[in-house]
Order: C-alpha cells, then structure tokens, then sequence
C-alpha cells in the first residue's frame, strides 16, 4: 500500500545515490522532509574539525513531502493479455501466513478474490460475495478461479495428506472478461489496502488456445519474468522487492540447494511490509572534487525542525597511504532503520531513527515481517534514519557502528595516521585488486557481515604478505550477496544467536543461489581467517582488558610500548569499557591457528552476557565458565604480515578523544605505526619450509 513519511521523529531523512563514489564523481541527494529546507551543505565528518565543505550544492527539484509503498505483490500488465484470445481463468498455489483485516488474493478489475480473515469472498463490480469458505494457514493450497459470462467459480484443494482439505464455490453475477485490466496477486489494483502475507507458486492462466503457466525463478530477477509454457509468452512482474527462492510444494527435503533441484524452490514469498528501493527524486547534487580525500561525507540539510545528516563515503581510487580502512557498509546496512520492538528488546534510552522506523514499519535484517519470517534483502536506497554521527544504541545507551568508526578515524586524524579510506562494497566490487597497493588493511569496531568474495579478498591479501589489523568484535562472520544496490541476507535456525529463524531449507541466496548463514559453515570466517569469532553478547557494563605473560614475547611485546599498566580500557563510550556488547575468542575446534598468541584478556563479565548459543564444550559447563572472556590476539604469518584481533566492538570506543592519550590509544598507534612500516614479501623470495628426511 501507498504511505506517507511519518516525520514526527524526525524532519528530514533521505538517501544518496550512489551511497560512496570515487573523487570527482557526483553523488545526489533524494529527501523527504515535513518542511521545506533552510539551507544544504557538505560536511566531513571522519575528521577531528567536522570542516563544513564549500563544494557546490545544485539544486535539481524542490525537496517535498514524500510517499513510499510498503508491501509486495505480482501484476500481470492488462498489455500481456493482448497475446492472448482473452482469459477465462486463472489459479495459482497459495500458502498463507498470517493475516489480518482484508486482503486481496488476486484482483483483475471487475472479479476479484479477497480473503478476510480466513474468509475467502468473491468480489464482483466491487460487490463482496462469500463464498462460504475458511482458508486453512501455513498449508499448501491449489486454487483455481475461472469465469464465464454469468458466474464465476473458485476451487481451492489441500495438499496436506494429514489434513485434506476441499472446497468450491459459485457465484452468479455477470462481470467484464479477466484481462481488461491489469492482473494482480497479493494486492488491489489501487494499492489502498495491505499486501497478502504468504507465498505463491505454479501460477497460470486459461486461454481459449492453451494454458500458460509460469515457474518462478530461484535467482532474483531483474525484470518481468517470462512464463514458462503455453501458447503466447507472458511476462508477470514482482512489485516492491518479495523473496524469491524459498521452498514450493515440491520441496521434499533431499536438498537444501536451490542449484540442484529449482523445482522445489520455485515459490516467491509476499509481505505486507517488503520494501524495495525508494525512488524519490533527487533534490540536490554535489560533483566532489577530483582531489577530495577518500572519507565518510554527509549532507547536512537544515529545517526549522533542526539539522539532519545524510551520510555517503568517498572511496580511494588510488593509495595515498599505507593502510586502508574498509568502512562496514554491510553491517551499516544490515542495521540500518531496525525496528527494534520496544516489547521485545527494552530500551535503555530514546534514538529518534529507531523511532522513525517503528512510525513508518521500517525493518532492518535484524527484524522480522508482520507475519513473524525474517526481512532478509533491502536496497541502500532506503532512509536509514539509525545511519548517524550522533546515534546513541537503545539497548546499550551508547553509540554503536558509524559513530564508533568515526571516533576512530578522528584519532587517527589527530595523530598523525595516514589512512585511506573505502567501502564493503567496494571491495566485494574490486576484490583483491581494492586492497593490493595496501601494506595493511583496518577494519572497523563492527564488520560482522561480508560477501564471500570480501572475505576471499582478505584471506589473499594476507596470505600475500599484508597484515589486517581487525579492530572490533563479531566480525568475518555473516555471510551476505549484494547486487546493486541491494544486499541479502539469510539467517540459519541452526546457528548462533539471532533475532529470526530462516526456516529449514532456505538459507541459499537469491541473489546468487549459494549459501547464505556464517561463514565459517563454508570453510571460510571468523576462526579460519582471524583466529577468533564472538564468545559473548551482552549490554551492561564492560571489562578492561589484562596482559597476558604472552604478550612479553619479543614478537609481540612492540604492541604495548609505553603502556605502563598490565591492566587497561576501563573506562570508554561504548559501555564504559574497552571489551563490552560482543567480544570474541579462540576455539581451536572452530579453527583458531595454532601458532595465533593470545597477548591480552578480558574477564569478569557479568552475567547478563550470555554465550554465543553455537559453541560446544567439552568439558561442559565448568569449561563454558572457564570462556567467559574476550581475547586480544596476534598472529605473525609466514608471508611477513600479521593478523591482530581487538576481539571487542568497544576497542574503538575506548580511544581518547581529542589531543589526549591512553593505553589503548597507544596500542592502537603502536599497531598502526608497526604494519604501516612492515613491507610485503616478494613471494619469490620468501623463505619457504622445508622438511627433513
């Protein structure tokens, strides 16, 4: 159905396109706002001044109150019918999730079928029939509509062996043909009421020369898809982004991979509040500067409500420094506009983007439809309300992602540390080639989502010589797809801590058809790659962290020069601690290297943190007891580099602001200064091992 923003949160929210640029390529501003803008600059934010930019601001079309639709259906244009003799019927199976109030089943002009509550009625020139039939839920159903010139007749059949169910209805009344009008399932014509919750598959339609059926694809299409069989090809068209692959009837569970057997995947699952990509006009348009340093930007846009920012980052197109800092776009996303239900998730103090979202039914991939399934793809071209400097985390009171990046990047502005500065998406664009003229590549406080290709461009880069300095915790470890703008993301019910259940059988991608959950499922992630993945999640206070005899070793000891205490990070934004929200450790079981050295640990969480649900001990709960920690870990590799895992999302919030210094923010410059200076091996003349006879 077609909204209005809800701007009682806040005045002003909007989206860029595209979301990061190189230098000299222009970005544009696309705004809702409940009154007109005052004024529109540039800022920088990643840097200690927040300089105000005077880059140009083209304005291109007055900024208004915006409209977006909410929920997804599937149309038939009236136009298709025109290869056909006309249509004297139309059916399709039909699994139904939760639904309340009206919804349409499929609306064709004068005949339509409507489902209030489970009640199914016919809808002729907008007069409602009943037919006399309650719908069963979460159940297979094949439903057939044909017409003729006096009556029109549904059938609807179960294919639950345990649960048979069969119905049909006739109702007289004398309606225009089907395919005058636009052919729509799932929602009304007009998009006035909700979207139908549930999923469709086998749809076809009855021509005087023969049926045309279609099936639906398991990979995400990128326009109207074309049936299958019949006399004419058709094209039906998937509105507001719906989720492709997910399991059909004919899903039997022998395999979980949509690449072995597409029949059983042939369904496309409609929600009443899928949200494809916004498409508002742009605004205004900036042309950054061919020298503009690669950063994270914003638009400032001021009302007489206040001033709201719009975040797009510059990304480096060639090094100007040693060290590159990969920005979490992938998580950024994946957070971006998260409901978070107050009834669910208590907070602990207010966020106006959070606010925005539950006034407008925004979801994130953290949160799950009205009918209880998982949100799992969105665009970038959303409003992302919760994307802020000065965004402050309702479950923990403090700030999380952009502004604990941005407390990062400042510092190194502050010192001295050069630092280029790209994206996730760039790098699953570029690969390998993003990072190569790099001698270190840093991460932020959270980069827990990445494309298998990023984490493929990690694994060479060091295996290649350079090092990766990991700052946070809960990272490398779910796996995502992009495609322009969009991102998917697929959660299993059989791994670690999650705020929805993918339900069995679906966990590929649509967008690439390949597995989706954690990487580590695939070989690849978090222990394989950086030695650690989360231990603990929790949101009061944080931990310091303590030396370890290890961290002594000469290979080792550099890290903490001038770093008087064995004990540090007591105090910081995030939590009020150096180790706080998700913090990781070893698990040699889930492949931690052996020769990884473990130079500092946090301890004495308290007990509201709670374990990562998908770790096994064997020595029970004594051992379980034993892990409630976070470990800081180095490994020196083979080809020169190093591998240093802060292993806490509060590492980064534990920085000094401005001029001042602490033990963290010396381990922090010591780590920088140590792999901006460590030149990558030629691999020709790297010592290679040998062994004795």
């Amino acid at each position: 159905m077609h909204r209005q923003v809800n701007h009682s949160a806040m005045s002003v929210v909007g989206y860029t396109t595209p979301w990061a640029v190189a230098a000299g390529h222009p970005v544009d501003l696309h705004l809702s706002c409940a009154t007109a803008p005052q004024s529109i600059r540039v800022r920088r934010l990643d840097t200690p001044g927040r300089e105000i930019l005077d880059w140009p601001v083209e304005q291109l079309e007055p900024a208004a109150h915006r409209m977006f639709g909410q929920g997804s259906c599937l149309r038939i244009p009236h136009g298709e019918f025109a290869k056909t003799d006309g249509v004297t019927g139309v059916g399709f199976e039909l699994f139904l999730s939760i639904n309340d109030g009206t919804r349409m089943l499929l609306d064709g002009g004068a005949l339509a079928l409507a489902l209030s509550g489970s009640r199914l009625s016919l809808m002729c020139d907008g007069v409602s029939k009943d037919t006399g039939i309650d719908l069963p839920q979460r159940t297979w159903l094949d439903v057939a509509l044909s017409v003729s010139a006096r009556s029109a007749s549904v059938s609807i059949r179960s294919r639950d062996s345990l649960a048979p169910f069969e119905a049909c209805a006739e109702i007289e009344c004398g309606v225009s043909p089907l395919g005058e009008h636009d052919l729509l399932m799932g929602s009304d014509a007009g998009f006035a009421r909700p979207c139908l919750n549930g999923k469709i598959s086998g749809l076809w339609i009855e021509t005087p020369r023969g049926t045309v059926r279609w099936r639906f694809p398991t990979l995400l299409p990128d326009g109207p898809i074309a049936s299958k069989e019949g006399p004419s090809t058709l094209h039906v068209e998937a509105l507001n982004l719906p989720t492709f692959c997910v399991t059909s009837p004919r899903w039997d569970g022998s395999t979980f991979d949509p690449r072995v057997a597409p029949e059983q995947y042939d369904a496309v699952y409609l929600h009443d509040d899928d949200m494809g990509a916004l498409d508002w006009p742009a605004s205004c348009r900036v042309r950054t500067p061919a020298e503009a340093e690669s950063g994270i930007y914003a638009f400032e846009v001021d009302c007489s409500e206040g001033v709201e920012q719009t975040v797009f980052f510059v990304s480096a197109d060639r090094p100007r420094a040693p060290l590159v800092f990969v920005v979490p776009t992938a998580t950024y996303l994946a957070y971006a506009d998260e409901y978070l239900p107050p009834h669910l998730y208590p907070w602990m103090c207010e966020d106006r983007g959070h606010r925005l979202a539950v006034d407008n039914d925004f979801k994130s991939l953290y949160d799950f439809h009205r009918d209880l399934s998982g949100v799992s793809i969105c665009s970038y071209r959303k409003a992302k309300a919760t994307l802020r400097e000065d965004y402050r985390y309702p479950l923990g009171d403090c700030p999380h992602n952009l502004p604990v990046d941005l407390h990062f990047l400042r510092f190194c502005r502050t010192h001295g540390i050069s630092i280029d500065v790209i994206t996730d998406h760039d790098l699953h664009n570029r690969g390998l080639a993003a990072l190569t003229p790099y001698r270190a590549v840093v991460t932020g406080s959270h980069p827990e989502y990445m494309s298998v290709e990023m984490e493929g461009a990690y694994r060479a880069f060091a295996a290649a010589g350079g090092s990766i300095a990991y700052m946070g915790g809960n990272g490398f470890a779910g796996t995502v797809a992009f495609r322009d703008d969009l991102m998917e993301l697929r959660r299993s019910p059989l791994e670690a801590g999650r705020t929805w259940d993918g339900p069995v059988g679906e966990q590929a991608f649509a967008i690439t058809n390949e597995p989706g959950g954690h990487l580590r499922s695939r070989g690849r992630g978090e222990f394989s790659l950086m030695g650690v993945g989360i231990s603990l999640m929790g949101f009061e206070q944080g931990r310091p962290f303590t030396r370890t005899e290890a961290s002594r070793d000469e290979d080792c000891a550099w890290l903490f020069d001038g770093v008087e205490n064995d004990t540090f990070g007591s105090d910081g934004i995030v939590l009020g601690a150096a180790a706080g929200y998700e913090v990781d450790a070893l698990d040699h079981r889930l492949g931690s290297s052996a020769d990884i050295k473990v130079v500092a640990r946090a301890t004495g969480f308290p007990d509201s943190f709670f374990h990562d649900p998908s770790r096994w001990y064997a020595g029970g709960e004594a051992e379980m007891a034993g892990r409630r920690c976070a470990e800081m870990t180095i490994r020196n590799l083979a080809a020169g580099g190093l591998l240093f895992s802060a292993s806490s999302v509060a590492w980064l919030g534990a920085l000094p602001g401005g001029t001042g210094m602490n033990d963290v923010g010396r381990i922090t410059l010591n780590l920088l200064d140590r792999i901006a200076k460590t030149v990558r091996q030629d691999p020709k003349t790297r010592p290679s091992a040998t062994i004795r006879q």
